[in-house]
Formats: C-alpha cells, sequence, structure tokens
C-alpha cells in the first residue's frame, strides 16, 4: 500500500479534513511528531507523498526548534525526487524555504475567515480548475515567504501576496488552512489565547460566530483541493 507521511508539530494542528481524503484514496497515513521528538528521517525514501501541517513556530526558529533543519532536509529530498508534498501554513513555509525562498513575519497577523483571490496561474492550475476568482478561507498565520525559484504563485490576499504556491510539478503550499472543522477553529481559539489577547483587530467571538455559515463551503473546497493533490501520488 502507498503510504504517505504526515509531519505534525503540535498537538492541536492535526489533519483535519485531510485525513477522510486520504482513506477515501486508500492511503496508508503514518505520523512524524515532532512535539514527541520523533526521529526525522534523512530522505523521504519509502513514501509516496509528504504532508506537512501548521504550528506556532517559525521557519527561521531553527536555534530554538533543531528539527527544523532536518525537516527541511527532508522537504528538499522530496522535492529533489519529484515526490508530492501539501505543505499547510507552517508547512508552506517549510516548503517555500527548502525551495530557496526567504521566510519571514508579515506585517500583520491574519486570524480569522479571510477572502483569497486566485491570479492568472491559480485560476489555470489543475487544483483550482472551476473555482470562483475570489473564495473565503481560514487563517491563522502571522509569517509569510518570497516565491521561490521556479514556483508559482496561485493565490493572494489584501494583507499576504503569497497565500499559495506550486514548487516543480507536484508540491503545494498553502498559508491558509482548508483542513479545519468547527471544533478545531473553537480549540485553536483556546489553545491560543495567550496569541489573541492584545491583538484588538481581532474578534475571537466573531471568529466563532462566522464559521458555522463558512465551513460547509470550505470543506467543499478543501475536499476538492485535497483529492486533486492526491491524484498526483503515484
Amino acid at each position: 500500500m502507498r503510504k504517505v507521511l504526515v509531519i505534525q508539530h503540535v498537538p492541536h494542528e492535526g489533519l483535519g479534513t485531510i485525513g477522510g481524503s486520504l482513506r477515501e484514496a486508500g492511503l496508508k497515513t503514518e505520523f512524524l511528531k515532532t512535539y514527541e521528538n520523533a526521529r526525522m528521517p534523512a530522505d523521504i525514501k519509502g513514501y509516496s507523498a509528504l504532508i506537512v501541517m501548521g504550528g506556532p513556530m517559525g521557519v527561521y526558529e531553527d536555534d530554538i526548534y533543531p528539527f527544523i533543519k532536518k525537516e527541511l532536509r527532508l522537504i528538499e529530498s522530496a522535492l529533489k525526487g519529484d515526490t508530492p508534498v501539501l505543505g499547510v501554513c507552517l508547512g508552506s513555509q517549510m516548503l517555500a524555504k527548502a525551495a530557496g525562498a526567504r521566510v519571514y513575519k508579515g506585517k500583520a497577523k491574519e486570524i480569522g475567515w479571510y477572502s483569497t483571490s486566485l491570479t492568472e496561474s491559480g485560476r489555470a492550475d489543475r487544483l483550482f480548475t472551476g473555482f470562483p476568482d475570489e473564495f473565503t478561507v481560514f487563517q491563522w498565520h502571522g509569517d509569510t515567504f518570497d516565491v521561490p525559484p521556479g514556483g508559482v504563485n496561485l493565490a493572494s490576499s489584501e494583507l499576504f501576496p503569497h497565500q499559495a504556491i506550486r514548487v516543480g510539478r507536484r508540491s503545494y503550499g498553502f498559508q491558509f488552512h482548508l483542513e479545519v472543522t468547527e471544533e478545531m477553529i473553537s480549540g485553536w481559539i483556546g489553545v491560543n489565547a495567550d496569541e489573541l489577547r492584545p491583538l484588538k483587530a481581532i474578534d475571537p467571538a466573531r471568529i466563532i460566530k462566522e464559521t458555522p455559515e463558512r465551513i460547509k463551503t470550505l470543506h467543499r473546497y478543501g475536499g476538492t483541493v485535497v483529492s486533486r493533490f492526491l491524484r498526483l501520488v503515484d
């Protein structure tokens, strides 16, 4: 059976709805949990794809999180071998860095429900075919990245011009979260209360209020994108 390696950085940022898409595709999932100090393989051999989830750490904080350098080498090996990579939030930043781009703090934090727009390249990409030019996604990040050499920018928002990238033929990174459930969003607001408290422009109550009316559409878009990505897995 084809195996997909999933790197999870914190307990509360798991696969979410991606898990169902993996099961439907008949793919076996193997987790590597960095918060449990799991050993990072030197390369991607033995796996058909790599999924890198989110987390609160910055790609540039490898002095605090020693696993980051090893994780970047693993992603580099996937890119060199044309093994599909799906990066979510921190995972997208890891992908960008592994491909040679700069990752850095943005001018503001983007937390909650925001509109994102497909670029011309995004509208033509096989993962977004048939999508509206503009749609609403769930965000939780403050860092951003440049488009790596040879990469393609697929989506933008008002605050962050690089919301989704494709690297090579089969690797994608999304700053936004297409995988979240209503329960995950509520949990993140609780876990990250200290982060939210000083952010006057972000209202947790509003996020919770908006979630029920937006989550079904997000799941439809997320299911489509992830299913299309998994078709690229050999």
